[in-house]
């Protein structure tokens, strides 16, 4: 007898989470069968993550055209514009395979790198659609906006973290349908693309300000940064007085900024692998070739991924992953503004 209670003991706790055992009302086994649910999703939930994770970081594309067709012909080369807006469509889809930054359930809520990686890529795509709109698609600031271009852009800016009333992905898909739309209107002549010198001028000034901020982050991350002078009013005529302020960035948000920042090197590297081709040129004649292409490799250095994002002090022997990703893009910012002055010239 005293041989058979661990095995009954054991064969009751079995019982316990089996929502069809024997003696339970409608009531009893409703609720073992959502707590059996439940236990499985957060048991499940690692893979989940890791999955999401994944799908979240896409690889790098090249979004040029091949120089030959299949069987060995040059093949016609696609309207101007169309490299460009492809570009943005692909970026846009990839990032709606898996949008997490409104994601309000565990586990996908506790994935903040992927959610800021797809912020940062998505500061690209809304800083290049706007340029679209106002300037590449238009032949004289008098002209009269592309519809598709506009409704793009209005699409793009919705509030990334939205989950309902309207849901991102439903606003972003829509932008995506906009630049398919205009992507059409580029073959059929309604829609049109102007690769000027000055619209790349404005384009590069557009990216270099957002590189300008993303810098800026990234250089407020040590730990032995606590105040700096503004400058604000360096060169101002109408104001002066610099004044101390706090940069100091919460522990928390150091692998935010990083992120983000990977987010923007990523897409940006793709947009200027699309105005690499369409305005190639403008590229040769300024024989700018070499800087365009020196910045595009210099961008895929900043596609790095640190077990742990560490935020050592400059003489210390942990590396400070924010100051290595910032001197990456400094360089790369650097670099957009020669290329503008050369444009200039």
């Amino acid at each position: 007898m005293p041989e058979d209670q661990p095995q009954r003991s054991s064969e009751h706790r079995r019982a316990w989470y089996n929502p069809l055992a024997q003696g339970l009302g409608p009531g009893g086994r409703l609720w073992r069968s959502l707590l059996l649910l439940v236990l499985l999703y957060f048991l499940s939930a690692p893979l989940v993550m890791w999955y999401e994770y994944q799908r979240a970081f896409p690889p790098f594309f090249d979004p040029r055209p091949a120089p030959q067709a299949k069987d060995g012909q040059p093949s016609a080369p696609p309207p101007a514009g169309a490299v460009f807006a492809d570009t943005l469509i692909t970026l846009s889809r990839r990032m709606l395979v898996a949008w997490l930054p409104n994601d309000v359930i565990y586990p996908s809520i506790f994935l903040d790198n992927p959610q800021n990686f797809q912020l940062g890529e998505l500061e690209v795509v809304r800083y290049a659609t706007r340029v679209l709109r106002d300037k590449l698609s238009r032949q004289r600031t008098t002209d009269s906006i592309d519809r598709h271009a506009d409704q793009a852009f209005t699409n793009f800016s919705n509030n990334p973290r939205l989950w309902i009333f309207p849901a991102a992905e439903a606003k972003f898909s829509s932008g995506v349908q906009a630049l398919l739309a205009y992507r059409q209107g580029l073959g059929k002549g309604g829609s049109h693309f102007y690769a000027r010198a000055d619209n790349f001028i404005e384009l590069l000034d557009q990216l270099t300000s957002l590189l300008g901020g993303v810098d800026t982050r990234l250089a407020n991350a040590p730990r032995d940064s606590g105040e700096r002078l503004s400058v604000e009013t360096a060169g101002d005529s109408y104001s002066q007085g610099e004044r101390r302020q706090k940069v100091q960035t919460p522990w928390r948000e150091i692998d935010d900024n990083f992120y983000f920042a990977r987010g923007v090197a990523y897409a940006l590297r793709e947009v200027l692998l699309a105005v690499r081709w369409e305005f190639r040129e403008v590229i040769r004649i300024k024989r700018s070739g070499e800087l365009v292409d020196t910045i595009i490799e210099e961008l895929a250095l900043a596609d790095f991924e640190p077990l742990v994002v560490l935020n050592g002090s400059r003489d210390s022997i942990f590396a400070n992953h924010s100051l290595k990703l910032m001197a990456t893009l400094e360089n790369v910012r650097q670099k957009m503004i020669n290329l503008q002055q050369m444009l200039e010239r």
